[in-house]
């Protein structure tokens, strides 16, 4: 697959899907539900997704000490934990649509943006072969 999502949006919207993932409980309204996974998963993920992007090595970090490909793959891993939620923790009658998105946006744009391991293949420098010893 190729890349299509600059590091520069990407940076930009590691901030904006933290505060809707904090602030989800209140935009969607299902806040006042006694379920505990629907009310604070997507703020735990939302909190640790705003740490990492405040953390990371791009554009927008401040502190620039967590190495971008650390990033990507995390956001894939809590973007499908995410995405999956509603059905493991059996809140899906209550809501699913919010997770399901906001997870499926971590995932997008944690395995296609330019420079990330899961769209853009290692680079290997081979030399060919076995190395040999030259005696002089």
């Amino acid at each position: 697959m190729k890349s299509f999502i600059s590091p520069t949006l990407y940076a930009a919207f590691n901030y904006v899907i933290a505060i809707v993932l904090i602030a989800s409980p209140w935009l969607f309204g299902f806040q006042g539900h006694k379920i505990g996974a629907a009310l604070f998963l997507p703020m735990i993920i939302g909190w640790f997704q705003l740490i990492m992007a405040i953390f990371s090595n791009h554009q927008f970090g401040f502190l620039k000490q967590f190495p971008l490909q650390m990033h990507f793959f995390l956001d894939v891993l809590s973007g499908s934990f995410l995405f999956c939620s509603p059905w493991i923790y059996d809140y899906a009658h209550v809501t699913f649509w919010p997770q399901v998105i906001m997870g499926g946006l971590l995932v997008i744009f944690g395995a296609f943006t330019k420079g990330s391991r899961f769209s853009t293949p290692p680079v290997h420098h081979h030399d060919g072969g076995l190395a040999t010893l030259r005696e002089e």
